[in-house]
């Protein structure tokens, strides 16, 4: 076929280059310089050795990339951000499809929109739109890959001023398994729109994303109190309280942590339990300080950071104690009911940590993203009033893995009785087929089987929360193999 398929077929337009055309990009294998540090991915706990590492610059060398791999019968695997906790990037043996060339960011601020490559990192998105004084809800720490973050939903602190991430979502440039080129919005292919807006990367590569924006600082009231770890219980019921009715501007968490030992924090109060309150307002900066006053009453605080900052500032607030090469073991969960039992339950469970770098956050929910329709999107849980992060994390020493992974195993389990049994896709560990359908649901998780049956029926993209061709579950089920 020596001519560029431009036509239109039953899954919507394509572009792109000839579809014999094959990869002649940047390819980087063992041996090459570059390769082991290419290889690596925010947790340290994953060490994997793809078979190459394949960097195209343009979504025309994405698409002949995955044309090459899936026509040689290789795993593929594509590297975003890299920062997904199982390391679903790389895999031992496999292609790995590095998109990190495709970072641009283009802010088009009389439009209020911004293309952003699928190789983008928040930390450039934020500056980029703030010049404008404009955003959307990006990742809470700024390494976190726009693509990852954006397809398993979108959790961020300007979620119940803007949404979830992928709520802002115009339009994005997808590679198909078959290695076509197509457009995923609201008029075209919209049911691939539907799947990739929390489904995860299971249908497709995004090579671009088109992002609608919002106005939002470029001042906003951020930053944290930090209260010592006896308190916690008091503190959490009384941000519960204070929160319940909260503005769309709060965007807000309560953590349990370890007091870092840092300048700004009393010497006795270093390396001990604490509970921390993260606050960015995005709304009137006075209106936002008379709402946190109750917090600022009880107690005091042992810090109060909270202060007038530039909202790139906030974004930055957690980058620090949550640096690359780690180990690391995450899971999340939808709250539905916060009585003081399970906050007495949460306390006792979780102090203290083993690691001093572990952070337990739980999240406010509601607001902008409870008035989008649970159905207008693949993510749902649109009005759980909380969602909990649980973020395992410790040096790399691997006489720790098993003690640090078994408190986070023990401490989910201990909240299950208030969780609404659903999951937040981006914090799924490797916890099988069962957690990602409870992510979604039956009905939707049927719906995403059925999309993943047009776009991928061979399961190319399988290397993450995976969801598998209606075919391959068959199979599995009745002992059958799968098709690879």
């Amino acid at each position: 076929m020596g001519v560029a398929e431009r036509g239109v077929n039953q899954r919507g337009r394509s572009r792109g280059a000839p579809m014999t055309q094959q990869y002649t990009g940047l390819t980087v294998r063992p041996g090459d310089h570059g390769y082991d540090e290419s290889r690596r991915v925010f947790n340290g706990l994953i060490d994997r050795r793809p078979e190459r590492i394949l960097r195209p610059s343009d979504t025309a060398e994405v698409a002949a990339a995955v044309r090459t791999v899936v026509e040689a019968g290789a795993p593929l695997t594509v590297y975003g951000g890299g920062h997904g906790v199982i390391g679903s990037a790389v895999a031992d043996g496999a292609v790995c499809l590095d998109l990190r060339a495709l970072a641009r960011v283009e802010v088009r601020p009389d439009e209020r929109i911004a293309k952003v490559g699928g190789g983008a990192t928040w930390g450039p998105v934020d500056a980029a739109t703030q010049e404008f004084g404009l955003a959307v809800t990006g990742g809470r720490v700024t390494t976190t890959g726009v693509a990852g973050l954006t397809l398993g939903s979108g959790s961020g602190w300007l979620e119940r001023y803007c949404g979830l991430t992928c709520d802002s979502l115009v339009s994005m440039e997808v590679v198909t398994a078959d290695g076509r080129v197509v457009t995923a919005s609201t008029e075209e292919n919209p049911d691939l729109f539907w799947a990739l807006r929390g489904g995860g990367g299971n249908f497709g590569v995004v090579t671009e994303f088109t992002f609608a924006l919002h106005e939002v600082g470029p001042m906003v009231l951020g930053g944290m109190l930090l209260y010592p770890g006896f308190l916690a219980r008091d503190v959490i019921k009384l941000w519960r309280d204070l929160v319940q009715d909260a503005p769309d501007a709060l965007g807000s968490g309560v953590a349990l942590v370890t007091a870092p030992p840092a300048e700004f924090v009393p010497e006795p109060a270093r390396g001990q339990p604490a509970v921390g309150v993260i606050v960015c307002w995005a709304g009137d900066l006075e209106e936002g300080q008379r709402f946190l006053a109750p917090l600022r009453d009880f107690g005091p605080p042992a810090v109060d950071l909270v202060q007038p900052m530039p909202y790139t500032a906030v974004q930055q607030l957690l980058d620090e104690p949550n640096p690359a090469g780690m180990h690391n073991y995450w899971s999340g969960d939808f709250v539905a009911e916060l009585p003081d039992e399970a906050v007495d339950r949460f306390v006792t469970q979780a102090q203290p940590a083993p690691s001093p770098m572990t952070q337990i956050i739980l999240i406010k929910g509601g607001g902008a993203i409870s008035r989008v329709g649970e159905d207008e999107t693949a993510f749902g849980q649109r009005q759980a009033p909380y969602n909990l992060h649980y973020l395992g994390m410790w040096p790399p020493d691997h006489a720790e893995d098993q003690k640090n992974i078994a408190y986070i195993r023990d401490l989910t389990a201990a909240m299950k009785p208030w969780t609404t049994g659903n999951a937040y896709l981006n914090f799924i560990g490797e916890e099988g087929l069962g957690r990602v359908e409870a992510a979604f649901g039956p009905e939707k998780f049927a719906r995403l089987q059925a999309i993943k049956d047009v776009w991928d029926p061979t399961n190319v993209f399988r290397h993450n929360q995976n969801i598998p061709p209606s075919r391959e579950r068959v199979a599995a089920a009745t002992g059958g193999g799968t098709a690879g």
